[in-house]
């Protein structure tokens, strides 16, 4: 077989998508004749027909529909290299792959995040996954960091190390619907009384968040388990009930109007930072380590 004329996959993939060889003639402001000459160029060097009458217009064949398969692929990658080149070309930028371990308050994250964010051409990949999963991709330096409920598991060949980035109060929240005085007067006897949001038990803080209401003799009404903090505030807000969050985490409560704290307790959510040693010296990772 011959290599490949792209033009005339051109001319195909125009007509496929038109439905007829009229439309697509007047798409590429082309004559008719012109286009028919093209797609059956391209017919006789794949060996096979790719479309079959369809009343007025036209319908793709098995094979002209693998084709067609391929050559969208194709005209739908070259469409994205201009801009991917002008912005190639606009200067120089700095890329930065992180992993965010399930269970991990998001809204904390953010916070954590903030003194790269602004960074001049920075490219943020964000990843998120399971801990061990995570360990592997930033071991195979897939990654440049983690952050996680908890440190490093102490694996030599890992060759990972971990910093405690941040310890902070968890507090409860939600919409003023559920946050009233007399409950907040009640806090956290209250909490038998609401709706409850909660971390699922991915995330390391559920276990103290447990104990916590156990200490407090608190039977809640949990009405939803969230693996996202930032989904499972979304939803609070919706109405739908009060949740615990970070003190860290809660900063970025302001961007949802109506939120109040209905208290705070004594659990703690740990989040740590790991790297590899190669990974602590990209510049946005040691700024990273000097915490927000």
């Amino acid at each position: 077989m011959n290599s490949l004329n792209y033009r005339h996959l051109y001319y195909f993939w125009m007509v496929a998508k038109e439905g007829s060889m009229a439309r697509a003639a007047q798409r590429l402001d082309m004559a008719i004749q012109t286009i028919s000459v093209q797609v059956r160029e391209l017919e006789k060097s794949l060996g096979h027909q790719l479309f079959k009458p369809d009343g007025r217009g036209l319908r793709l064949t098995d094979a002209g529909q693998a084709a067609y398969d391929r050559a969208d692929e194709i005209f739908q990658i070259g469409q994205k290299i201009p801009g991917e080149v002008a912005h190639a070309a606009s200067g120089p930028g700095i890329r930065l792959s992180i992993g965010l371990s399930d269970g991990l308050s998001k809204l904390a994250a953010h916070t954590l995040l903030g003194p790269v964010l602004q960074a001049p051409g920075l490219r943020l990949i964000s990843h998120e996954g399971e801990f061990e999963q995570l360990m592997a991709e930033l071991a195979l330096h897939h990654l440049d960091l983690v952050l996680a409920g908890q440190s490093a598991p102490p694996n030599p060949n890992l060759r990972l190390s971990s910093r405690l980035l941040m310890s902070s109060e968890v507090y409860w929240y939600g919409p003023s619907t559920w946050v009233t005085t007399k409950a907040k007067k009640h806090f956290p006897e209250c909490l038998n009384e609401l709706p409850v949001l909660i971390p699922t038990r991915h995330a390391p803080v559920r276990a103290a968040l447990d104990r916590w209401m156990s200490a407090h003799a608190l039977t809640p009404n949990i009405v939803g388990e969230f693996e996202d903090s930032a989904l499972m505030s979304l939803f609070s807000g919706r109405g739908m009930g009060v949740f615990p969050i970070s003190g860290l985490g809660a900063q970025d409560l302001s961007l949802m109007p109506g939120m109040q704290a209905l208290g705070q307790t004594d659990v703690m959510e740990d989040i740590y930072v790991i790297h590899t040693h190669r990974g602590r010296h990209h510049p946005l990772v040691q700024k990273i380590l000097q915490g927000p």
